[in-house]
């Protein structure tokens, strides 16, 4: 039997973890292995997530650390932020010889696709959820990010 999960499933272990307080959680089952772990210092909390299956031979080993943010101006007030609902990597573009789909400054429409968060293998597209203008963009493009990690700041319309 070939074990799998899907990302519901992966949401709601994070999820475990926090309301738990613990650091790191970890399954294998006939070949299939997740390791969902957490820091818990001071700083705001960061969650990583280390998918291996030994079958595909994918090689084993800590996620990719988050990318530090872009440093900006202090943060203006009324600012709604896009944040990543998934563990990946950030793309800016369709891809690497396309423009990015938006730039600072750039107005949005509800449902417009920001960017592209890949997950295992998949591509999801980041749509912002409001009218407004793009005031940062806090991840470098193909940099990983965490689950709710800050995309986007847009000043609403």
């Amino acid at each position: 039997m070939n074990a799998k999960i899907n990302y519901e499933e992966i949401l709601k272990l994070i999820g475990l973890l926090e309301e738990k307080n613990l650091s790191q959680f970890e399954l294998e089952v006939e070949g299939f292995k997740i390791k969902i772990a957490r820091s818990l210092p001071a700083a705001p909390q960061t969650t990583s997530l280390v998918f291996q299956e030994r079958r595909m031979g994918y090689p084993s080993g800590p996620a990719a650390p988050a990318a530090a943010a872009v440093p900006a101006a202090p943060e203006e007030t009324g600012l709604h932020f896009v944040t990543s609902p998934m563990v990946g990597t950030f793309y800016r573009a369709p891809s690497p010889t396309s423009p990015p789909f938006v730039e600072v400054g750039d107005q949005v429409k509800k449902s417009q696709t920001l960017c592209i968060v890949e997950a295992m293998k998949l591509m999801n597209e980041i749509d912002a959820d409001i009218d407004g203008i793009v005031k940062d963009i806090y991840i470098e493009n193909a940099k990983p990010v965490e689950y709710g990690a800050k995309l986007f700041a847009i000043r609403p319309l």
